[in-house]
C-alpha cells in the first residue's frame, strides 16, 4: 500500500480528475489529495450542459459529481479557481494560483481536459459569439436560447458536430431560428461517415434546421459589438444575432509541453502521450480524459477520446495506476447523443476509411436501427439509434475480432448474442 505521508496532486477538476480522487480514497489511499481546478464551480459533468441542462429539464445542482460537501468530507484538498501555471519534474511541485502557491507531489495526475477551438475569422470578438465547454458557457447560452425563442432570432453554427447538433436542437426546442455551417457533406462526417450522416441532417431538417453543407464561415458581421450576421465563402450572408462556434476541441497540453512531457502525433489527435497504464513519460506523472492519448490493443493505433465514458473510466483507472495497481486501460470507447426523439449510443471506433461496409440492422427511415462499421467482416464500431439495452453486445461484437456473418448482422431476429464468439 502507497505510504500515508505520501501527496497525490490532480492537476484538473473535471469529471476525470474528480473520479479519480473518488477512487483513492475508496481505494484505501490514506495520504494527501491535492485537487486543483482552474474553474471556480465544483467539479461537473459535461453532457448536461448541450442537453438536459441548456434545456432547462434538469435542475444546475444536478451535473456536479459530489455534492460540494463531499470533499472536505473525504479529505480532498480541493482548489477552485487556480490555474496550474508551472510543472517542475525534478523538485516535484506544481506552481498555481496568483500567488504562485507550490503544491509538492509524489504522484501527479494530469486531467486539464480540452479547451474549444476558435475561429479565425473577423468578428469572433463581438459579444454574441459563443462557446459551450463550461458551465458558465451553457448558463449564458441557456439564456440567450431562450431569448432566441421568444423573439424569432437567429443562430448560426459553425460546426455540424455533436455539440453543433445538441444545440442545435436545444435551440429549436426554444424556438430560434437556426442555420448550420458546416465544411463536409454531412453532419458528423468523421465521425460516422457519409452513410449514417444523413439519418441526421434529415432529423434536423425534419425540425426547421437550415443546413450549408461545403462551406466555411469566413465572417461574423456585427455592428456596436453585436451580431448581425454572417458569411459563408460561397458568398452567402446569413442572419444571425448569435453565433455558436462548434468546431471541436483542442487537448490542454501546455502545462505537459512546458515540462517536457511526451505529446502524442496531431495525427492521432494530440494530446500527452501515455502507456496502458495511462503513465506519462514521467513515470511519477499520469494523465486522464480528453487530454490524454493511449495505445488501444484493440485498434492498433493511440486513440485521445474526448466524450464523457473516457473520462468516468479513465479517471479511476489513473487512481489505481498511481497506487501501483496492474493496469491496463483498453475501453471500447463509448458515447451517447439526445437530439429530440432520437436517442443514440456508439461505442467503437471507425474513422472513414478504416472499414470497407456499414450494416444496418432494422429500419434507418424510421430511425430505429443498429449500425455497424465492419472491415473484412469484423465489427470495429455499433450505433444503436432509438434501440436499448444492446451496448453490452455490440461492445462483445468489437471486443471478440471474429469475423461475423453480416447477414445475420443486419438481421433483427437472430439475436446479437448469439452473434458473439
Amino acid at each position: 500500500m502507497v505510504d500515508a505521508d505520501q501527496t497525490f496532486v490532480i492537476v484538473g477538476g473535471g469529471l476525470a480528475g474528480a473520479k479519480a480522487a473518488e477512487t483513492l480514497r475508496t481505494e484505501g489511499f490514506t495520504g494527501r489529495v491535492i485537487l486543483i481546478c482552474d474553474e471556480r464551480d465544483h467539479p461537473y459533468e459535461r453532457p448536461p450542459l448541450s442537453k438536459g441542462y441548456l434545456l432547462g429539464k434538469e435542475e444546475r445542482d444536478s451535473v456536479f459529481v459530489h455534492e460540494p460537501a463531499w470533499y472536505a468530507r473525504n479529505d480532498i484538498e480541493l482548489h477552485l479557481g487556480n490555474t496550474v501555471t508551472a510543472l517542475d519534474r525534478v523538485a516535484r511541485t506544481v506552481r498555481s494560483g496568483e500567488d504562485g502557491t507550490l503544491a509538492h507531489y509524489d504522484k501527479l495526475l494530469i486531467a486539464t481536459g480540452a479547451e474549444p477551438r476558435r475561429l479565425d475569422v473577423p468578428g469572433t470578438d463581438l459579444a454574441g459569439v459563443h462557446h459551450l465547454r463550461r458551465l458558465s458557457h451553457a448558463e449564458r447560452l441557456k439564456g440567450v436560447l431562450a431569448s432566441l425563442g421568444r423573439d424569432n432570432g437567429h443562430l448560426v453554427i459553425a460546426g455540424a458536430g455533436w455539440i453543433g447538433l445538441e444545440v442545435a436542437a436545444a435551440a429549436r426546442e426554444y424556438g430560434a431560428e437556426v442555420t448550420v455551417v458546416e465544411p463536409e457533406p454531412t453532419p458528423l462526417h468523421g465521425v460516422l461517415g457519409p452513410e449514417l450522416g444523413s439519418v441526421f441532417a434529415e432529423l434536423h431538417q425534419e425540425h426547421g434546421v437550415r443546413f450549408r453543407f461545403g462551406v466555411r464561415l469566413t465572417e461574423i458581421v456585427g455592428q456596436d459589438g453585436m451580431v448581425l450576421a454572417a458569411r459563408t465563402d460561397d458568398g452567402e450572408e446569413h442572419p444571425a444575432h448569435i453565433v455558436l462556434a462548434a468546431i471541436g476541441a483542442a487537448p490542454r497540453t501546455a502545462l505537459a509541453e512546458a515540462a517536457g512531457l511526451e505529446l502524442a502525433d496531431r495525427a492521432h489527435g494530440g494530446g500527452i502521450a501515455v502507456d496502458a497504464r495511462l503513465r506519462t513519460s514521467d513515470p511519477d506523472i499520469f494523465a486522464a480524459g480528453d487530454v490524454a492519448s493511449f495505445p488501444h490493443p484493440l485498434y492498433g493505433t493511440r486513440l485521445r477520446v474526448e466524450h464523457w465514458a473516457n473520462a468516468l473510466n479513465g479517471g479511476p483507472a489513473a487512481a489505481r495506476a498511481m497506487l501501483g495497481q496492474d493496469v491496463a486501460y483498453d475501453r471500447v470507447p463509448y458515447f451517447f447523443s439526445d437530439q429530440y426523439d432520437l436517442g443514440m449510443e456508439y461505442s467503437g471506433w471507425a474513422p472513414p476509411g478504416s472499414y470497407d461496409q456499414v450494416v444496418i440492422r432494422g429500419d434507418a427511415g424510421k430511425r430505429e436501427f443498429v449500425a455497424f462499421w465492419v472491415k473484412e467482416g469484423r465489427v470495429l464500431a455499433g450505433m444503436n439509434v432509438n434501440v436499448w439495452d444492446v451496448t453490452e453486445p455490440i461492445q462483445q461484437l468489437i471486443r471478440s475480432g471474429a469475423a461475423v456473418d453480416t447477414e445475420a448482422l443486419a438481421d433483427p431476429h437472430v439475436p446479437l448474442n448469439s452473434l458473439v464468439s
